[in-house]
């Protein structure tokens, strides 16, 4: 089983995209810490967000970090991310979900191996479970920033796969 941790915004955009299920169809299990589902279920959340958080799916376990201290992280992440890492180290995790710039270098500092919203669709492209250009599409329809050469060589490779 792969040992997986999501941060709040992969979760938070594939949630808006109607893409979450994804998570379901890679991985067995995806965990997260509570600050992730505390940010998920915020007054300034996407109300489709927190209506989702109502009744987690069974592939979604909250978990904490018991052994790993966040304090050993950067103040000026948020708690999300600070806890996603600590809950990943602890867990020796196989991949962490996270798109926060200041969080990816953190998980590298930690032995963890990352992967953005922008990686996990174009990984469920691969297999078949969702559409990249039609989640790319969708996506653009929300406040996710990326830079535009990154998407153009996902939807590239994506173009490559389908042609072959």
């Amino acid at each position: 089983m792969i040992l997986v941790v999501a941060d709040t915004t992969p979760l938070n955009y594939l949630i808006l995209i109607d893409c979450e299920e994804v998570l379901a169809k890679l991985f067995t299990r995806v965990f997260v810490p509570p600050a992730v589902l505390l940010e998920l279920r915020d007054s300034g959340t996407p109300d489709v967000v927190r209506r989702w958080t109502e009744k987690l799916p069974a592939w979604l376990e909250v978990r904490s970090a018991q052994d790993w201290p966040t304090a050993m992280l950067p103040a000026s992440m948020g708690a999300g991310e600070r806890e996603a890492i600590a809950l990943g180290a602890e867990l020796h995790a196989d991949l962490l979900l996270v798109d926060d710039r200041e969080a990816r270098v953190e998980d590298g500092k930690h032995g963890l191996r990352i992967l953005g919203t922008l990686g996990l669709l174009e990984r469920a492209a691969e297999l078949g479970v969702v559409s990249l250009p039609e989640a790319i599409e969708r996506l653009r329809g929300t406040t996710f920033r990326i830079a535009r050469p990154l998407v153009e060589d996902a939807l590239r490779r994506d173009a490559m796969r389908r042609q072959q």
